[in-house]
């Protein structure tokens, strides 16, 4: 397995495409709690998306495993280093524990997680309110650690896309120059045959 200076496509698709869902995951459950109102229809879009998030998650463990990341720069000071390791291992952690804990939280309730139409995920618990009251607030921890480290990773992120612009930043997005010039030049092929 050979290192790139970019994250391959899948992992670049996983990896916006699960951004969008964790705040739109982190936004719901925050208007779950204040807007009884709308309680049902958000716990509604809340549960399948935990779980697409799951197998997002698994999906995104498999292709780094057989396409690791970009190494970091060398110039990197090495508490830096230690921070994003540190940091992507709690990441993924949290990506696939949250979800997790949600699902045991709902079968240890007697809650189905329906996902869509009939098709309803079986209980990884047996049902105990006793569990249910433990996993609860440690749903809300986990997702209140998520957060403060989703604003920790777009912090860096900006930092290394604005202030140190060594290459992190560029090799999670698509490069528009090279679009551009891939695009210019079949136009320019196109229009010599």
């Amino acid at each position: 397995m050979s290192r790139t200076a970019r994250f391959n496509l899948p992992a670049r698709l996983l990896h916006w495409t699960m951004a969008a869902l964790i705040l739109a995951m982190l936004f719901i459950g925050v208007a779950m709690v204040t807007s009884l109102a709308h309680y049902h229809t958000l716990v509604a879009l809340h549960r399948p998306l935990g779980i697409g998030i799951l197998v997002l998650a698994l999906l995104r463990l498999l292709n780094r495993w057989r396409h690791p990341p970009p190494d970091l720069p060398s110039d990197l000071p090495g508490w830096q280093r230690r921070a994003a390791h540190v940091s992507h291992v709690l990441l993924y952690g949290l990506m696939l524990a949250l979800p997790l804990v949600g699902w045991a939280m709902l079968s240890a309730a007697g809650y189905p997680i329906g996902l869509a139409g009939s098709l309803v995920l079986p209980p990884i618990l047996p049902r105990d309110p006793s569990l249910y009251v433990w996993l609860r607030p440690l749903h809300t921890l986990l997702a209140y650690t998520l957060f403060g480290l989703v604003l920790a990773h777009l912090g860096a992120a900006l930092m290394h896309g604005l202030i140190r612009r060594d290459g992190v930043f560029s090799s999670m997005v698509a490069r528009p120059t090279q679009a551009r010039s891939r695009y210019h030049r079949g136009r320019l092929e196109g229009e010599t045959r």
